[in-house]
């Protein structure tokens, strides 16, 4: 299943019914799952760690160096999950001693020409369009969509289930469930559609609703609307999602509704 015309080093640990195809190369220090698929033209360096039955598509380069100026050459992983599908000329670099590992869950989309950036975690069934920038250092949790030519800054969080618009500037965290949209980036509603699709219930949807309109809507600071939330509403497993996510966020969440001018 190794293509005569692929470079693949002899001591990369590569699993059952794997195909590489033409023009590939991949380095020693890499380990690919079960039934993955290469395409031809993926150039695999070393530190790669890429689960079962992914595909990556031409172009693409996974487990390159950081671009960071403090790396200093130390060992350090790119590690991507299971059914994962990473499309054409995506770079995804390997993490640095501040982390270790650069990481992308399973069941992943990640489009053409998206870039992943050293000591990043992305979660389970995400989806990066095209054209994406991901700077160092982002977590990213499970369900989100990033809309295509969107740029994350480093050290960003953005939470589960979350809808980002596409050409979005992504300065401060976003917290779970929610839309944001326009420039500067500015809360854009519930991410109903999605939480519909994932089975979520309407009334489970008011709630997250209920707890946002605090936040965004009541004409209070995100402390005071933080300490309504506590006060006024029942502990369920999303408002203390919501709740822990904005109290753990050292850069800020995203503003409220918003026109785009200041």
């Amino acid at each position: 299943m190794i293509h005569q015309l692929a470079a693949v080093d002899k001591r990369a640990k590569i699993g059952k019914n794997v195909t590489v195809e033409p023009f590939t190369t991949i380095a020693a220090d890499v380990e690919i799952g079960d039934g993955t698929w290469i395409g031809p033209n993926v150039t695999i360096m070393n530190g790669a760690r890429i689960g079962e039955n992914c595909k990556v598509f031409p172009g693409t380069v996974i487990a390159g160096i950081p671009q960071d100026l403090k790396f200093e050459g130390e060992d350090s992983l790119a590690v991507i999950g299971d059914r994962t599908t990473i499309r054409e000329c995506v770079t995804i670099n390997r993490g640095t001693k501040a982390s270790g590992a650069t990481k992308v869950g399973d069941d992943c989309l990640i489009m053409a020409t998206a870039h992943i950036a050293h000591d990043c975690v992305i979660g389970n069934h995400t989806i990066i369009v095209n054209g994406c920038g991901i700077a160092g250092h982002v977590e990213i949790g499970d369900h989100v969509v990033m809309g295509g030519l969107s740029a994350v800054h480093q050290f960003v969080k953005i939470g589960n289930h979350v809808m980002i618009s596409g050409g979005t500037l992504v300065r401060k965290d976003i917290p779970p469930y929610v839309k944001v949209a326009r420039e500067p980036m500015s809360f854009a509603g519930i991410n109903s559609i999605g939480l519909r699709r994932r089975g979520f219930s309407n009334d489970k949807i008011f709630e997250i609703q209920k707890i946002y309109r605090a936040i965004f809507q009541m004409k209070m600071n995100v402390t005071q609307a933080v300490n309504y939330i506590e006060k006024e509403m029942l502990p369920t497993a999303e408002r203390d999602e919501i709740l822990q996510f904005i109290q753990n966020s050292p850069r800020g969440i995203v503003r409220g509704y918003g026109t785009g001018k200041d």
